[in-house]
């Protein structure tokens, strides 16, 4: 619900729920400290799939594929709005904690030889989570296994023709 509107009241969010309010705020003080609890959720989901993934010790196509499918079905578990989530002080130091292994992965990636190395180092960083985040939601009718093969063809491939 948040994800489609972001700006859902408590007693919205608690009727979409089959709740009362006072329900919601038995549990939660605030709205604030709803989204708190959505977005460390949200969180601990992606620092599993990036445990999942196995970045640093996996072979680099095979962490790829686990890493973005894992990524994809977190992104349509917790289909929250990212740019409050990433003002939060305490989700950004756990962003940039994985965000920085992600980076570690990618330049693997490219030593190994499966990224072009000649591209500027932030750019696969910096495509591959749009690329995962449009499957997440254009792609509904394909499940996270199916909608990853889709991501990591284009990540390694493009849109060229062959």
């Amino acid at each position: 619900m948040l994800a489609v509107d972001p700006g859902a009241s408590i007693a919205a969010i608690a009727a979409e729920a089959g709740v009362d309010r006072r329900t919601v705020y038995r549990r939660f003080a605030s709205r604030e400290e709803l989204l708190a609890a959505i977005y460390e959720a949200r969180y601990d989901a992606v620092e599993r799939a990036v445990e999942n993934a196995r970045l640093r010790e996996a072979p680099v196509a095979v962490a790829l594929h686990r890493y973005v499918e894992e990524i994809i079905d977190v992104n349509r578990t917790w289909p929250v709005e990212l740019t409050r989530l990433k003002a939060d002080d305490a989700i950004r130091e756990r962003r940039d904690a994985l965000v920085r292994e992600v980076d570690d992965f990618l330049r693997r990636a490219t030593e190994e030889g499966l990224l072009r190395d000649d591209l500027p180092p932030a750019w696969a960083s910096s495509l591959l989570p749009q690329l995962m985040h449009l499957a997440s939601r254009e792609l509904p009718e394909l499940g996270a296994a199916q909608a990853a093969d889709t991501v990591v063809d284009t990540f390694l491939r493009g849109l060229g023709a062959r």
